[in-house]
């Protein structure tokens, strides 16, 4: 099964710049697809998760947070669908993974500041998976930043219009 790649503090621009397509191309010989421009990847042959790592780390131009995760986990997350139906515009869609082997400890729901008030909320958990919204709104960069402490364990955050792009790619083969 295919591997998925999410790497966390990575930039196209500006401080920790690096290129997806660049690096997936250098990657080949493992089948890395580029999935847009927040690094994240799917790996088609990555063989051993220790040696693509390693390959992966090589070729990184710097030092990055690396969350890996079975494209089956994706799809199964996928058509899980923890959102529900129904969309809000001013209300993104989020799913976030933790970058070290561990998992993550909350207790769901989480709303940051407050229920009243919130910016991000945490809906829910599946295994390392962790589910939230938040708003569209200047104050809420800085409350993503307390996920971290939050759920004991760094994480890399991902829209879940990704995570869907990610298993249509991952379904197409």
């Amino acid at each position: 099964m295919a591997l998925v790649v999410f790497l966390r503090g990575v930039n196209v621009g500006g401080h920790r710049r690096f290129r997806p397509s660049e690096l997936a191309r250098q990657l080949s010989a493992f089948g890395v697809v580029n999935v847009g421009a927040t690094g994240t990847f799917i790996v088609r042959s990555p063989g051993t998760r220790a040696a693509f790592r390693a390959a992966l780390v090589e070729k990184m131009p710097f030092d990055a947070a690396i969350a890996l995760c079975d494209g089956s986990d994706i799809l199964r997350i996928e058509g899980r669908n923890p959102f529900g139906e129904g969309e809000r515009r001013d209300v993104v869609r989020f799913v976030s993974l933790p970058t070290g082997r561990g998992r993550v400890r909350v207790k769901a729901p989480i709303a940051l500041p407050s229920d009243d008030e919130w910016f991000v909320r945490v809906i829910g958990t599946d295994g390392r998976f962790v589910f939230g919204e938040y708003r569209r709104h200047m104050k809420t960069i800085g409350y993503l930043g307390q996920l971290d402490e939050r759920l004991g364990a760094a994480v890399t955050t991902r829209g879940w219009s990704t995570i869907v792009r990610v298993a249509r790619l991952l379904r197409e083969g």
